[in-house]
Order: C-alpha cells, then structure tokens, then sequence
C-alpha cells in the first residue's frame, strides 16, 4: 500500500501547508571566517613585545643573580610562548558568515555566543581602513540597524572589505524590497 497522499486527500485538506509549493531560496554565503591577524597589527606587535620580555626575564636575572634555576627559564619561556598565542586566539574568537539574507556572528573561545543580523533590520554600513589595512588589504565593517539585540555590528579585519562592503549594499537594498519594507523621513 503507498503512504503518500492522492491527489484527492490533497484537495481535500482543510489545511495544506502553504510551503510546500514555495519556492526554496538557496543561501549564497559572502563571507566566512574569522578576521585576519594581518588586520591587528598593534594587538599582535603588544603581545611580541611581552613575550619578548618574559623570554628575556629569566636571563636579565641570571645577569644580576649568581644562579637561576632552570624554572624561571622555563617560566619565562612558557610565558613568552602563551603571549605569542595569544594573538591568535583573540582573532579567531570571532566567526562571521555573511549571506544572502543575515549575518551570523559568534563569538567566544570557550564558551560561544551566536548571534543573527537579518539584513532588512541593517539601517547603515560604512567601512573603516587605515593605511596598513589598505595595504593588506583588510577593514571593518559598521553595521548599524534596527535590530534591538544587535544595533551595532563591527565585522573587524576582514579580508577584501571594499567587495564585501559594496554586496552587503546592494543584498540590503534587495532584501529590504523583496520584504516591502519602507523607510519614512520624517524630517
């Protein structure tokens, strides 16, 4: 015996589900990833130098003591390595996928927060480089919106932001007129 529904029992369904006709729309992903360590410079120059200093500790003491023990060496050079990692850690906290239709965010190391922008909600975008981000070819995004969770949305070191930037205009734009939204000036 066949378990689908005929035809008739179809017909005769008080209530069909209005999505089963409806078109699918596929997700086309722009973006994703992590920002770039390229795009932190100073946080990544900070956190050289202390690891430089906590490697040199143990043999700047060795020079005004007469004997150190090879734990403040080995301290100081675990120490030195944690803080050379730790720039990459603090990159890689945050995870943007950037579609068609929203923006995922998460953020966390350990524990994760996610959070999801729909792009009708976006009411402004704007791109900030300075000359280095120029050069590696990286920026952040301003998003700003109406979304009560999420007003302000920094997409940070992101690779080929000016592309990024210009689909993200022209999704909003779509997005909001395929949703009918209208924005009133009232000024």
């Amino acid at each position: 015996m066949n378990d689908q529904p005929s035809d008739l029992e179809n017909a005769l369904d008080p209530h069909p589900d209005p999505r089963a006709d409806a078109p699918v729309d596929d997700q086309i992903v722009y973006y994703e990833g992590s920002p770039k360590l390229r795009g932190e410079l100073s946080t990544l120059a900070i956190w050289t130098l202390i690891g430089v200093f906590f490697a040199a500790l143990p043999f700047l003491l060795a020079m005004m003591m007469t004997e150190v023990s090879w734990i403040v060496y080995a301290v100081g050079i675990l120490l030195a390595i944690i803080c050379w990692v730790i720039p990459s850690l603090l990159v890689r906290r945050n995870y943007y996928r950037v579609t068609n239709y929203r923006i995922d965010y998460e953020h966390g190391i350990v524990f994760k927060k996610m959070d999801t922008l729909e792009l009708w909600h976006v009411e402004d975008v704007s791109l900030s480089q300075g000359p280095l981000d120029r050069i590696f070819n990286v920026g952040t995004i301003l998003i700003i919106s109406g979304d009560a969770t999420t007003p302000q949305l920094p997409l940070k070191s992101i690779s080929n932001p000016r592309k990024i930037l210009e689909t993200l205009k022209t999704r909003i734009i779509a997005v909001k007129r395929q949703r009918g939204v209208v924005k009133l000036d009232m000024g």
